[in-house]
């Protein structure tokens, strides 16, 4: 080896720290994203709870605006 160079352990340091190190950072961070990137079974029962719940009130909603427009026909223009 000449005087002044730096020894091969640096080199190959050097070149997995700027090579091979970031392309397995991003890749473990794509693997997670894969992962994590559906509902869980918790929360699809929750979104589809929360679903029949809003599809219940709206139902009512209707019904409620029925009798409103039975009993008061210019209610709408009241408010």
């Amino acid at each position: 080896m000449p005087p002044g160079a730096p020894p091969a352990f640096f080199i190959i340091t050097i070149v997995f720290m700027t090579v091979v190190l970031p392309i397995v950072i991003v890749m473990h961070y794509v693997t997670k994203w894969k992962a994590t990137k559906g509902l869980s079974g918790d929360e699809q029962r929750l979104l589809e709870d929360l679903w029949k719940d809003s599809q219940a009130m709206q139902s009512r909603l209707n019904a409620l605006e029925t009798i409103l427009d039975s009993e008061v026909p210019d209610w709408k223009k009241k408010l």
